[in-house]
């Protein structure tokens, strides 16, 4: 049905090897685009129609299965996430809030300064200042996962990113009652 299936990988086989990418954090996005566009057409369930509802209903699952890694692959922080949980360390983050004090001081800093922001340039420096921590705390992470594979210290970066994702959503409806 697939080149996937081809190659002998099941509906199981983890996002990498099922979009033949090493399981690496750095990831080509133009490769990711181009394998996802393949294993699609390949999947699609239109493709089987004269082959019965079995096969639609099999190439249905491939293609579901093909969108949500794609989906995990092309996001860096959903990408590290499942590269922690495929190490072994889950991020936890539902049940694991605790965070280091300095973050949470800046996390703290960032709310004040939301809350006080009462105009579109105020927010959009604040904005600035966040989505340059984002970047800098990305790159450690990259670092942490495809570095020295610390997985503790990219579990942290993880767990952090998530915090800051949360925020960057406030900010941009605040950005759009503005």
């Amino acid at each position: 049905m697939s080149e996937a299936i081809a190659d002998g990988l099941g509906l199981q086989a983890d996002d990498f090897a099922l979009f033949a990418v090493p399981r690496q954090f750095a990831q080509d996005a133009t490769a990711l685009d181009a394998r996802w566009k393949t294993l699609q057409r390949q999947a699609h369930p239109d493709k089987f129609a004269a082959q019965g509802a079995v096969a639609q209903r099999v190439a249905m699952q491939w293609s579901v299965r093909i969108n949500e890694a794609y989906q995990r692959l092309k996001d860096p922080l959903r990408r590290a996430a499942y590269l922690c949980e495929l190490a072994g360390m889950p991020v936890h983050a539902h049940t694991n809030t605790a965070m280091p004090a300095p973050f949470l001081m800046q996390q703290m800093e960032w709310r004040e300064a939301l809350e006080d922001a009462d105009n579109l340039p105020a927010l959009e420096a604040l904005q600035i200042a966040v989505e340059k921590e984002r970047t800098r705390l990305l790159q450690a992470c990259a670092l942490h996962i495809d570095g020295n594979a610390n997985w503790v210290q990219a579990v942290a970066d993880v767990r952090a990113l998530m915090f800051m994702d949360k925020f960057l959503h406030d900010l941009f409806q605040r950005m759009d009652q503005v």
